[in-house]
């Protein structure tokens, strides 16, 4: 059993050799690779996520070396909500992208290498084999992100780049001081090695403030946000679903990781400085990520400065740091990659039927795009945390988590964020179903799907959008079963 944490990692990158070398024999063939490894990748993530949760920690050393000098990939209730989230979330996208493109072998290739990152990152438990994963991770979504036909794409690709080698950096920084600290590289034996070395050391208090700031950097805190909006904007409409789903998403499952596995909740019970930067970064991102995001005109850059803001709750509830609050984490980070996904998914659908891109003109879309304005009413609906959708869920628990920590300042700022995404989605919602559509515009469907003719809006594009509305839905009815499921996880990682 312990075998497949590693087979985990290896299928996706067997996929995509696979879908590169497929290529060579025909064009375009990549599609039905990527599928397949992705429905491989689902069923290894299932069968762990099953073993985990009824038998406890899946424990795997590479090559068979003991830990703490071997590598060491760990499944537990965290992290097996991670990988079964990105096999879900890859797979949904590839049904989008069937039609939406782009649909090139190399696209379907790099495709995977960010699943393998992605995974990667979810399933190691060890520092500097995080990293490795991370700019695996990164390289990727930098490809995606310029796969578009524009320059726009090309240019937010190598803003991506720029500002996320400067994350990875400040985060391979803080993992050289905690091994010169510690002299290994292992979370759970660093983890014990910077307590005995005692929790006031330079080093620590160093390797902690390089490594959150690369990862607030990969996660999009503010103000070290800035490769988001572009990103997300100027890739193409599935490549942006998928990155916004599962990038920042599974860096803030490292960060979550970190803090508690390495340094630990006596760290941040002795270091006010590490409360601080957590709580600083939490309080401004979930604010001025809101009031960007209500400033914004068009609807794919809304979307980014809103996952600025969403994250920033998760991020807060690291820092409150109980059981309730990261059981809160655990419950948006899945919440918020289907809702978001399922939106940026939403808006290229609705941008291929009847090329609405920007907030005006989304003025009466029920009525020219009738799935499109429901699914992205009721995807708006759950990001605002409306009962019973799994958005409320998430953001109930982080609240509860803060009246037990009694934390009635960061408390106030978790409810008042439900009122700053009201704002931003009303005026969306008001316009779709509330005024009379604008002038025609043109459907943004130029690009040529197999067999030549022109590309519209898919059963495969239908079909993804309303498995996130119903997921959304659906597991908000689910989440007090998983909590309980995931409680004695958390419990760990706070003892």
């Amino acid at each position: 059993m312990s075998d497949l944490v590693a087979l985990a990692v290896v299928v996706p990158i067997v996929g995509s050799l696979a879908a590169f070398v497929a290529g060579v024999a025909r064009s375009e063939s990549g599609w039905p690779v990527a599928v397949v490894a992705c429905l491989v990748q689902l069923a290894v993530a299932a069968q762990l996520a099953v073993t985990a949760f009824t038998d406890g920690t899946i424990n795997y050393v590479v090559g068979g070396f003991e830990a703490p000098y071997g590598i060491e990939l760990v499944v537990d209730g965290l992290s097996a909500t991670m990988i079964v989230l990105i096999a879900v979330v890859s797979l949904g996208v590839l049904a989008y992208a069937r039609r939406a493109g782009p649909r090139s072998n190399p696209f379907y290739a790099v495709y995977l290498l960010l699943v393998t990152g992605l995974t990667g990152m979810s399933v190691t438990a060890d520092l500097f084999n995080m990293y490795v994963f991370l700019e695996i991770t990164g390289l990727a979504a930098y490809a995606l992100v310029a796969s578009g036909d524009r320059g726009r794409s090309a240019v937010a690709a190598l803003k991506y780049l720029l500002v996320g080698t400067v994350g990875a950096s400040l985060f391979l920084l803080g993992v050289g001081y905690a091994y010169i600290d510690t002299g290994t590289l292992n979370m759970a034996d660093l983890g014990m090695k910077l307590a005995e070395n005692g929790y006031d050391a330079t080093l620590t208090q160093a390797a902690f403030a390089f490594i959150v700031v690369g990862l607030f950097i990969k996660v999009a805190v503010f103000p070290l946000h800035t490769w988001q909006p572009d990103a997300y904007a100027g890739a193409p409409d599935s490549v942006s679903a998928f990155i916004s789903a599962l990038v920042s998403t599974v860096a803030a499952y490292a960060l979550l990781r970190i803090v508690y596995t390495v340094f630990g909740a006596a760290f941040l019970a002795n270091n006010e400085l590490a409360n601080v930067i957590l709580v600083g970064g939490a309080v401004v991102s979930i604010v001025v990520g809101s009031l960007l995001a209500i400033s914004q005109s068009e609807v794919k850059r809304m979307l980014a400065y809103s996952s600025v803001s969403q994250f920033g709750l998760v991020v807060a509830a690291i820092s409150i740091g109980n059981v309730t609050a990261l059981m809160g984490a655990a419950v948006h980070l899945v919440g918020h990659a289907i809702m978001k996904g399922g939106l940026f998914l939403t808006a290229g659908l609705v941008a291929t039927e009847t090329g609405a891109r920007r907030v005006e003109e989304f003025d009466g879309l029920v009525q020219r795009s009738p799935l499109g304005a429901g699914a992205f009413g009721a995807l708006a609906v759950a990001m605002v945390g409306i009962p019973p959708t799994i958005g409320f869920a998430g953001k109930w628990y982080v609240a509860v988590g803060a009246a037990e920590s009694g934390s009635w300042a960061l408390l106030a700022v978790i409810v008042g964020s439900t009122l700053l995404t009201l704002a931003y989605f009303a005026r969306l919602v008001e316009r779709m179903f509330f005024r009379e559509p604008s002038d025609d515009l043109e459907p943004a469907g130029e690009a040529v799907a197999d067999g030549g003719e022109t590309a519209g809006v898919s059963l495969g594009m239908q079909a993804a959008v309303v498995a996130a509305v119903v997921a959304a839905v659906a597991l908000g009815f689910a989440v007090f079963g998983y909590s309980d499921q995931l409680r004695p996880t958390i419990e760990v990682l706070l003892s």
